[in-house]
């Protein structure tokens, strides 16, 4: 492979804007995915069931019908995007629209861990905290969240997979402009398209590198 005939500028921006971007997301999904975790566990709601759909809709909904509806909703026309125009934020075809593509795509992964987690244990542990006086929040942080651990971390790093091969809700929100919202799996299908193999063999050995590192991330928190 030829290594010299690849522009070094065009691998850096695609592989730089997928590190911000798993950067900014991640402890998103730490904080939303966990709170969303425990708040739609337990008894449910119309609005907790309704958020519950809402939350887990990226994981069954192809990911380029996901990311038109977004468009729709994030557009320079939408019902959310019409107003962040018109306070000068813009969504779509910019990093932002990058960012919140990573955000939902994830976002689910997260959140059904730690739905999963909860749900299988003993409620015991929470209920003996209540009796010493703790309160339900004191509890969840310092009670729930150990207990639950292995199953967010697990979470974590799937969300952080999907963070780098997401394409379909990217691609809408995104734009796929090379050099300002290319991302490494957006970069591989450019390259593909365009005829240049040595391009995506290279961004694709980059993936492999980092899903080998949370395959084994992976495998030490199961045995922890």
């Amino acid at each position: 492979m030829n290594i010299s005939m690849l522009v070094w500028q065009d691998i850096v921006a695609p592989v730089m804007l997928s590190l911000k971007t798993a950067a900014i997301t991640l402890p998103l999904h730490l904080a939303t995915g966990v709170l969303s975790g425990y708040l739609l566990t337990g008894k449910r709601s119309f609005f907790g069931s309704f958020a519950d759909v809402i939350i887990t809709l990226p994981l069954v909904f192809p990911p380029i019908a996901t990311g038109f509806l977004l468009l729709i909703l994030l557009g320079r026309n939408g019902w959310i995007g019409a107003p962040l125009q018109a306070l000068g934020t813009e969504i779509i075809f910019s990093r932002n629209g990058v960012f919140i593509a990573s955000f939902i795509a994830g976002l689910p992964l997260v959140v059904k861990s730690v739905q999963a987690a909860i749900a299988e244990m003993s409620p015991s542990l929470p209920e003996a905290a209540w009796t010493l006086g703790k309160s339900k929040f004191e509890t969840y942080l310092f009670v729930v969240l150990p207990a639950i651990r292995h199953s967010m971390f697990t979470g974590l790093i799937l969300s952080l997979g999907r963070s780098f091969g997401e394409v379909g809700i990217t691609l809408m929100l995104g734009g796929n402009i090379v050099g300002k919202t290319e991302t490494v799996s957006l970069a591989i299908y450019n390259a593909v398209f365009e005829g240049n193999f040595e391009k995506a063999a290279v961004f694709s050995i980059l993936l492999g590198i980092i899903s080998f590192a949370m395959f084994y991330g992976l495998k030490k928190i199961s045995k922890t």
